[in-house]
């Protein structure tokens, strides 16, 4: 079965700086991060990092859904990350 991203929450991991994110194998959830600097944010105030973050996540969210596929269909594993390189 094909990986999905039915449900469209995502959330900031303030401690790893990281946006999470699942997708679903049939059954199975799987879950991604893919780490703030690879969404190249220019936020300079720690405060608005995590509402930044987000919103650069929703802009890109095609091409960080497209990069999550990759990532799973060579590792299949159930928590993936997603870097810098692999959004290029």
């Amino acid at each position: 079965m094909a990986l999905s991203f039915p449900n469209r929450s995502r959330s900031y991991d303030t401690a790893h700086q990281r946006i999470r994110f699942y997708g679903y194998d049939g059954l199975f959830e799987v879950c991604f991060y893919v780490e703030a600097d690879a969404l190249k944010t220019a936020a300079s105030n720690r405060d608005t990092i995590e509402k930044d973050c987000l919103l650069a996540f929703d802009a890109a969210r095609e091409s960080i859904l497209n990069a999550a596929r990759n990532i799973y269909s060579t590792r299949r594993k159930s928590l993936n990350l997603i870097c810098s390189a692999d959004l290029r």
